[in-house]
């Protein structure tokens, strides 16, 4: 349906929204207004009806159980009851005992309990008696042949039978109904009894009627037929549930939440989603009556009215694009045709400027055939600007030998409009930035182009002579330096200029000059020669010119390496941890190279063998320490680029590596490991373990044992066991195998052979002589 180029989003957007101002707008005001008034007045009268239904539910359920309440009050004040017993305890032969126990038998049949009850019974609390409205035998007797339970649940059933009763609903239990005097289950029925002693207000009572009311019938009884109802339940105030129907499943504690988070005569929506309504019951004080809603069900009304609203909605919606769609391509049309013919003739003379306006279709012709020309001279600058960067990299290519064949370069040229003459006299200078040390990690890559483009500018500014300026790398500027005939200005002179500018507090500058040549193809060999001067470079933190005549080689006389001697000589001092006269080596080396006036890369060779040298050193003896963090010092040491930071950098470095230990924690450390020792010298006492502990390696330990013991390790163990086998020769009958494996050898043998090199005799013979 949408053509290329058949349509004008501006347009669309400008007929939409004068639709949506003077429609859509008041349409969705009225829906507005329909969703929040006359919805929530729906909502209301729902709320109203869950309400009425929940208080006649409610009404309905508390006159039944009253009903059952009265019934049996009036039962337990008969004075049929009251004079059963004072004959209970008489013979079963009495026959006045026998006119009354049926007289109870009939008055149990008559208990009207609104077709909840399942059987009724009077249990007696003094007497093995239990009566039923069919008849009336041994408490056993009767829960084993006519009421059968669970052990569990009999239990359960009988701690109710205990101190003052009004109206108990125990929790449900299931009787099995089985033939007399078999164990053959026919059926089972699920049953919630309900307790009233007697008399009533004593908490010793004589009597308990219980009245068993059907589980399923009392679910059908308090089940609501309403169908945005899911469940209903009946709950005490501690959240237990007396009776449940429907899909409500919950456990004590969320009933709990819900009957203190809800108010009578609202819905509650839980964490669940769950929607409950909750009653308080009349019946009994602590009673709740909670029914589960279905939201979706209750509030169907509204929700339907909601959906034909955004229905609505969204009909107005799409009915005002598609409008403005067909007014503004019909609009668009005459302007597509302007447009291509336009685009034809885009090398036609260049129009005025173009302001822009509104109107009629003739001024949005002229705002186009406006913005056509705003993009061309839009892309002209761009381009433009683009042309300084794009013969920057022609010139780096030319430097870096890519390109050495002069057609080449001259069609390359006229395609980047870089116009220059085939024959003159060029230098190249090199300029190296290296920043320093306490600025690098501040300046951001940002800051330091700006740096390197200030300096390209105050380059072209003070140069006499004309210049061409690349960046063959990050730390490295091309400087073409052109040289005229009528100026006496040439690559020296340039040079000094350079020097000038280069003073910053930020980075050292070092300037290579080339070779000079005559052909714009031959630049590479003067680069190349510009780059070799850097080798040259000092350490001194002024700007330093090296050309031909003042580079030299100083490698002859002064060796960049560590000989063979000067390697043990550092081993030496580590192990004598003379850590102080290492680092004043490194500094009479340094000042050695000063006077010699060494180059960066002699100074930067010697220095790292010097690390390599003190890691190696320390590798023997600290295990902390990984690749990474070694690397790290290679790198800070090769960011150096003056004398001074070299010697913070080697100073921060020995700092690091060779840290003095503290005689005082030392100390303590080692009385710890003497004290585990003489109490565990039966065990294997190895001295990588304390090593280890200590952060040394063995042979470290070791002679630090020795200095701080006065004795060797191996020595000192085997005094403190032999001091403990001595002992127990002379105090106990322990056998010499025995007291070899109490001091710490594994044999005979050994323990013998080590008493007999420190005591000059054999154990046995030990003991004989110091106990007489």
């Amino acid at each position: 349906m949408i053509k290329q180029g058949s349509f004008n989003m501006a347009l669309f957007w400008r007929f939409f929204t004068s639709y949506f101002i003077l429609i859509l707008i008041p349409a969705i005001v009225a829906c507005t207004f329909t969703y929040f008034f006359i919805v929530r007045l729906i909502e209301d009268d729902a709320e109203k009806l869950n309400n009425v239904t929940m208080r006649n539910f409610a009404d309905q359920t508390d006159r039944t159980f009253s009903s059952l309440k009265t019934n049996m009050i009036n039962l337990l004040s008969t004075p049929n009851l009251v004079s059963f017993l004072q004959v209970a305890g008489d013979s079963p032969d009495n026959q006045q005992r026998n006119e009354l126990v049926h007289s109870l038998m009939e008055q149990l049949n008559k208990i009207d309990s609104g077709g909840l009850m399942y059987s009724a019974y009077l249990f007696f609390v003094h007497e093995d008696l239990v009566i039923d409205f069919q008849t009336y035998t041994g408490k056993e007797f009767y829960f084993q042949h006519y009421y059968p339970l669970e052990p569990a649940e009999k239990s359960a059933l009988f701690s109710y039978f205990s101190d003052k009763q009004m109206m108990l609903f125990t929790e449900p239990h299931t009787m099995y109904q089985k033939p007399l005097f078999t164990n053959q289950v026919l059926s089972s029925y699920s049953h919630i009894s309900v307790l009233m002693s007697y008399p009533f207000n004593t908490r010793s009572p004589e009597v308990y009627l219980v009245v068993n009311l059907n589980e399923d019938k009392l679910r059908e009884h308090i089940g609501i037929t309403e169908r945005w109802v899911t469940g209903t339940a009946i709950l005490d105030s501690s959240g237990r549930v007396i009776s449940q129907t429907g899909s409500m499943r919950l456990d004590a504690d969320s009933w709990s939440d819900i009957l203190q988070a809800s108010q009578e005569g609202s819905l509650f929506v839980n964490e669940d989603g769950q929607a409950v309504s909750v009653m308080r019951s009349h019946f009994k004080d602590d009673w709740y009556y909670v029914s589960l809603i279905d939201l979706q069900t209750l509030l169907q009304p509204a929700r339907w009215i909601s959906r034909v609203s955004f229905v609505f909605l969204g009909f107005v919606l799409v009915l005002g694009s598609l409008v403005s769609y067909y007014l503004s391509r019909r609009l668009y049309t005459p302007i597509l045709e302007i447009k291509t013919g336009l685009e034809s003739h885009h090398k036609a003379a260049e129009p005025k400027p173009w302001f822009p306006v509104k109107g009629n279709d003739l001024d949005v012709i002229k705002q186009f055939s406006g913005l056509l020309i705003s993009e061309n001279k839009e892309l002209s600058r761009l381009v433009g600007g683009m042309f300084p960067i794009v013969q920057e990299h022609f010139m780096t290519k030319i430097l870096l030998g890519e390109y050495r064949d002069g057609l080449s370069i001259e069609y390359y040229a006229r395609e980047i409009d870089f116009p220059y003459p085939s024959q003159a006299v060029r230098t190249v200078l090199c300029i190296e930035i290296q920043y320093y040390a306490s600025v690098l990690d501040q300046l951001s890559e940002t800051s330091r182009s700006f740096l390197m483009a200030e300096l390209k500018e105050n380059i072209r500014k003070r140069m006499p002579v004309a210049v061409w300026l690349c960046q063959t790398r990050a730390d490295l500027l091309a400087c073409v330096v052109h040289s005229e005939p009528a100026k006496p200005f040439g690559p020296k002179e340039a040079a000094q200029i350079l020097q000038t500018i280069l003073v910053q507090p930020y980075y050292k500058a070092t300037i290579g000059i080339g070779k000079t040549v005559d052909t714009i193809e031959e630049l590479h060999i003067s680069y190349a020669h510009a780059l070799a001067m850097l080798r040259y470079k000092g350490l001194r933190s002024e700007v330093e010119i090296y050309s031909p005549d003042n580079a030299r080689d100083d490698r002859a006389a002064w060796d960049s390496f560590l000989s063979v001697q000067e390697v043990n000589k550092i081993f030496n001092r580590f192990k004598t941890r003379d850590y102080p006269e290492l680092l004043q080596a490194v500094y009479e080396l340094l000042e050695e190279g000063v006077r010699k006036n060494a180059t960066a890369f002699q100074v930067k060779y010697l220095c790292s063998d010097v690390l390599n040298t003190w890691i190696r050193a320390v590798e023997t003896e600290r295990n902390e320490f990984g690749i990474p963090f070694y690397s790290g010092l290679f790198v800070k040491l090769d960011r150096c680029v003056t004398w001074e930071e070299i010697r913070d950098c080697f100073r921060e470095t020995h700092a690091l590596l060779f840290l003095a230990e503290k005689p005082d924690a030392r100390r303590g450390q080692l009385a710890e490991i003497l004290e585990y020792i003489h109490e565990h010298c039966g065990e294997e006492l190895s001295i990588e373990r304390f090593a280890e502990r200590m952060g040394m390696s063995a042979g470290h330990f070791s002679r630090t044992f020795k200095e701080e013991v006065g004795e060797k390790y191996v020595e000192y163990i085997a005094k403190v066991r032999l001091a403990k086998a001595k002992r127990l020769l002379l105090e106990t009958d322990m056998k010499i195998d025995e007291i070899a494996e109490q001091v710490g050898y594994w044999g005979r043998n050994s323990f013998i052979r080590i008493f007999r090199r420190y005591e000059g005799t054999t154990p046995a013979k030990y003991r004989s002589i110091h106990r007489k």
